[in-house]
């Protein structure tokens, strides 16, 4: 796997850890930035295009221009969300991070539906190899 491929996949799939935490209130917004989003451009006044993170899924699990298409607007709206979120100071970090969860979890059982049984496989296996790349940074 190529390194931008990598970045991308990471990025996608680390987003949900990355933006549940809650945010410091001594920090900036531009240091509070995702770290997919950094990763992604290098600036964090830009975001990634969902466009961009299906037609990646699609090239990872086999996907039709259909599905493709069919995942491009959960990605946006699960973006939105997360942006939502992020913006709303009265949550406390624990009820940010179960709703990012949430929103998360949402989002992946609307990408799933979309999916035959061998690309939900195939999907459930990125997430759980990108859990333990995660962890083994992490550790």
């Amino acid at each position: 796997m190529n390194t931008k491929a990598t970045i991308l996949l990471g990025a996608l799939l680390s987003a949900g850890t990355l933006l549940a935490q809650a945010p410091d209130a001594n920090q900036t917004p531009s240091v509070n930035a995702t770290q997919s989003e950094q990763a992604q451009t290098g600036n964090s006044q830009r975001t990634i295009d969902p466009a961009k993170q299906a037609a990646h899924l699609g090239k990872k699990l086999g996907l039709s221009s259909d599905q493709v298409s069919q995942i491009t607007p959960i990605l946006a709206d699960r973006q939105q969300q997360i942006r939502s979120l992020r913006a709303n100071t009265n949550l406390s970090g624990r009820d940010r991070h179960a709703k990012a969860k949430s929103i998360f979890e949402d989002s992946k059982s609307k990408i799933e539906a979309v999916l035959n049984d061998t690309q939900k496989q195939q999907y459930e296996q990125m997430l759980a190899d990108r859990r333990a790349h995660r962890n083994h940074r992490q550790a």
